[in-house]
């Protein structure tokens, strides 16, 4: 199980850290995945992790403002978004799969997802 939680509502230029806490022993086996889904768009892929955290990729559009990190001792992936933009506004999801050879964007490719968390970004 994957629980999402830090989303909320703010202004233009602010910060938010999401959290994604994961159940189970295996969650270092898991390379993991941050998307985003805005009322009448399809999900899109943010940014990935490597399951050592070795590897990490973004989209273009937050490349430079958000970071990925990942703490396996506390079975926990987390989103730093810096200068946020109200096109930023979304559903923001983790998601994990098995590791693989190198960070897939795909949605369709990740096994496991959470609930999701709001992300508001006023103008």
């Amino acid at each position: 199980e994957l629980v999402e939680s830090g989303g909320g509502l703010v202004q233009a230029g602010g910060s938010l850290r999401l959290s994604c806490v994961a159940s189970g022993r295996t969650f270092w086996t898991y390379d993991m995945g941050w998307f985003r889904q805005a009322p009448g768009k399809e999900r899109e892929f943010v940014s990935g992790i490597t399951w050592d955290g070795g590897r990490t990729a973004y989209a273009d559009s937050v490349k430079g403002r958000f970071t990925i990190s990942r703490d396996n001792a506390k079975n926990t992936v987390y989103l730093q978004m810096n200068s946020l933009k109200p096109e930023d506004t979304a559903a923001y999801y983790c998601a994990a799969r098995f590791r693989g050879n190198d960070i897939v964007t795909e949605y369709n490719e990740y096994d496991y997802w959470g609930q999701g968390t709001q992300v508001t970004v006023s103008s």
